[in-house]
């Protein structure tokens, strides 16, 4: 796993990759600060990073579209398939070379406090704790990132899925206030969603039956949920979109409120993607 992740971090650090993003996340970060703590005069460190919360949609990308899916293009990947380590460990070597880049800007960044706090009465806990909180944020997106990445060999692609991905995770909670509320629609969606979950599994399984089983009983749960109680579905998809949303609860933390309630759910989220970039590369090892 130290090969993998010395390995990754050369190839960000020899590429333009780990200096563009770089480069897009303090150039996000300055122009925040230029905009509400120098113009308007406001010390509040934590609302620049509420403001470069939607830069995700570009820098995440920037980061994540190679990490396995270059490996596909270039058929590289049977290098690592032979190498005496495990799929998980191949995974987290690469996810954490993603995070030493992810950090690299984020050092610079934690000192934006301190010099503003020369300048006026910044409240550094809560500085510090969204800035904590923009890093778990941004990890979370990281393994979303590589797993959308490890579905493909094309790079635009994975982008390409990346970034409208982000960007409904970013505009779900204005999107909840217009989807149907009511029970049958609730009830809809989420049969929908565990058809949608059944192709993912076939795609990562190559397994008919586990799939269709799988899909099939959480179909069916809905179906026979909804039966016993429509009045629990009412508003029921509308509160999961809002319930989902990464930056809503980042936005906890600029509130002031270090909410570890959302710090585990970053960290549920991480696993959750990081698990299924395995199972995407087990497949295709196998196959």
């Amino acid at each position: 796993m130290i090969a993998v992740w010395g390995h990754e971090l050369r190839g960000h650090f020899h590429s333009l990759t780990a200096y563009l993003f770089s480069a897009f996340l303090l150039a996000f970060v300055g122009f925040g600060a230029m905009l509400y703590n120098i113009q308007s005069a406001v010390a509040n460190f934590e609302y620049v990073l509420s403001f470069v919360c939607l830069g995700f949609v570009v820098i995440i990308p920037i980061l994540t579209m190679k990490v396995i899916a270059e490996e596909r293009r270039q058929k590289t990947d049977q290098l690592l398939y032979s190498l005496p380590i495990t799929t998980s460990q191949i995974i987290i070597g690469k996810y954490l070379a993603l995070l030493v880049v992810y950090l690299a800007p984020l050092v610079v960044i934690s000192f934006y406090p301190l010099i503003f706090s020369g300048f006026g009465e910044v409240y550094l806990p809560a500085s510090y704790g969204s800035l904590f909180a923009f890093f778990m944020m941004g990890a979370a997106f990281l393994a979303i990132g590589t797993f959308i990445s490890s579905l493909t060999d094309n790079l635009g692609f994975a982008a390409g899925i990346t970034i409208p991905v982000i960007l409904f995770n970013y505009y779900s909670v204005t999107l909840a206030e217009y989807v149907s509320s009511t029970a049958i629609g609730s009830a809809a969606a989420l049969m929908a969603a565990a058809v949608i979950l059944g192709f993912i599994i076939r795609h990562l399984t190559g397994n008919d039956k586990l799939s269709f089983g799988i899909g099939a009983v959480l179909f069916l749960a809905i179906a026979g949920l909804f039966a016993m109680d429509s009045a629990g579905f009412v508003g029921l998809l509308p509160d999961i979109m809002k319930k989902l949303s990464l930056f809503e609860r980042f936005y906890k933390f600029v509130n002031g409120v270090f909410d570890l309630t959302g710090i585990v759910y970053y960290m549920t989220v991480i696993v959750f993607f990081l698990f299924l970039s395995v199972q995407s590369l087990e497949k295709r090892r196998y196959n």
